[in-house]
């Protein structure tokens, strides 16, 4: 991670000084691969994501006023069926439910309607992360040109089987293993209306008081050519908020404007943990951190969590084809419109997929990030003082602080500080921003935390 300048500093060696006076502990090996996740990756498989496309694909039609009462066509017949294939394959250990609302009558809901969310839970095995969540999605409903058509066909193999079938190898593969943290998986309805499901879980995540430290949302991940055929298989665009949309401006905003931290919200601490943990373990494949919210005219579930103060993220392939995304089946001069299954990439999905499991195992594998960090500013000084609460995590090792230029998008630097709240290092606050993450003792790392100014 150190590099250049920076490099060199560490090499002619930090001052550091914790405030307990304990001696620093030799650090983790946090670049070490973890085999569980190894194993995760390696188990991902096209052949059963397109299985499961095909099958979306099957029953016609999935958008969310369509029929319920058929057991081979329409949303009721894919939801259920997408509960049966997830109790099949969790064998016992993903809690299965359905979460349904009505969603009343709206620009694109012409009657009351019921919108259910598929769940399948992996509780978190370690007491003190159980209650720390992560929560990846896709949306199985469908449309084609007429957003109001609900008995037309609407294949949506890209728009979203792709998503919904990458959800659903993830948790078939993922509940094969144990993690500290409690993962969802989740297949939801209503996106294409309004993202009703995804807001109706999120807004009632927010009134429990839901711990969901991370959220990605996997929409339109099917197709690694754009509309004049160019191939990119290497690469997926991942969406990351910068400053949240907010009507006035909250305390953490401002705290964030003050100080340069414009680059450090929650969403783009957790996006610089998938960057850097997909790319290890998916060696060749490009995590691209878009810095917007998501692209321009469309929006996806990762919205409704954002809009409730979680971290969330959107994955979408590199380059799209608007002519196989929301469009009735047609020829037309030759050409072929239509999200059909034959458009899609199914090596490429399982890539992306392989991403969404090392990011997911590794966050729920690794403590939570630090809490109350801060900056001490009481006085002018060009070392810098940083203070945190510890971890509840019986296995936390200790901490590291990890810095960059204020110019650069990811982490530059590191340095292990060991099972301490409070270290001093010899680089100035007014030249570059820090993080503190938590190590424990098999090297897994959190996403960093940003210091909080203390006078």
């Amino acid at each position: 991670m150190a590099d250049n300048k920076y490099a060199r500093m560490l090499a002619a060696g930090l001052a550091l000084a914790a405030a307990s006076g304990i001696a620093r502990a030799a650090a983790p090996d946090v670049e070490r691969r973890q085999p569980q996740v190894e194993k995760i990756v390696a188990d991902i498989s096209p052949q059963r994501i397109e299985a499961a496309v095909r099958k979306l694909v099957g029953f016609r039609t999935r958008h969310s006023m369509s029929e319920t009462e058929s057991d081979t066509i329409g949303i009721g017949a894919a939801r259920r069926w997408i509960k049966s294939e997830l109790e099949r394959c969790g064998s016992g250990k993903l809690h299965l439910s359905f979460d349904s609302h009505i969603a009343p009558v709206s620009a694109r809901i012409s009657h009351p309607t019921e919108i259910v969310n598929v769940v399948a839970m992996l509780p978190g095995a370690q007491a003190e992360s159980r209650e720390r969540l992560y929560v990846v999605s896709g949306h199985y409903d469908s449309r084609n040109s007429d957003v109001m058509d609900a008995s037309g066909a609407a294949p949506g193999a890209d728009d979203d089987a792709s998503g919904v079938a990458a959800v659903m190898e993830m948790a078939c593969v993922m509940a094969r293993y144990k993690f500290d943290a409690t993962l969802v998986f989740m297949a939801v309805a209503g996106e294409e209306q309004g993202l009703l499901g995804a807001r109706h879980y999120a807004v009632q995540a927010k009134q429990q008081g839901l711990n969901i430290a991370g959220m990605f949302t996997n929409d339109i991940i099917g197709s690694a050519r754009d509309e004049n055929g160019n191939l990119n298989n290497r690469m997926v665009r991942l969406f990351a908020e910068g400053l949240p949309l907010e009507k006035e401006t909250s305390e953490s905003t401002r705290l964030l404007l003050s100080t340069g931290g414009e680059n450090d919200s929650l969403s783009r601490q957790l996006a610089r943990h998938v960057k850097e943990q997909g790319e290890r373990y998916v060696p060749g494949f490009q995590v691209n951190v878009v810095q917007r919210r998501d692209r321009y005219l469309r929006g996806g579930d990762h919205l409704p969590f954002l809009e409730n103060g979680y971290a969330a993220l959107r994955f979408t392939e590199a380059a799209e084809d608007f002519s196989h995304q929301h469009q009735n089946l047609r020829s037309e001069g030759g050409k072929v419109y239509g999200d059909l299954p034959e458009f899609n990439d199914y090596d490429y999905i399982a890539q992306v997929a392989r991403v969404n499991a090392a990011a997911l195992a590794t966050l729920a594998n690794a403590p939570a990030a630090p809490s109350r960090v801060q900056l001490r500013t009481a006085e002018l000084e060009n070392g810098s003082s940083v203070l945190w609460q510890p971890n509840r995590e019986p296995d936390i090792a200790g901490y590291r602080i990890v810095w960059r230029e204020t110019s650069a998008a990811d982490w530059q630097g590191s340095l292990f500080v060991g099972n301490v709240t409070d270290a001093k290092i010899s680089l100035s606050k007014d030249n570059v921003c820090f993080g503190i993450q938590a190590v424990d003792k098999d090297g897994n790392v959190s996403p960093g935390t940003y210091p909080a100014p203390l006078r």
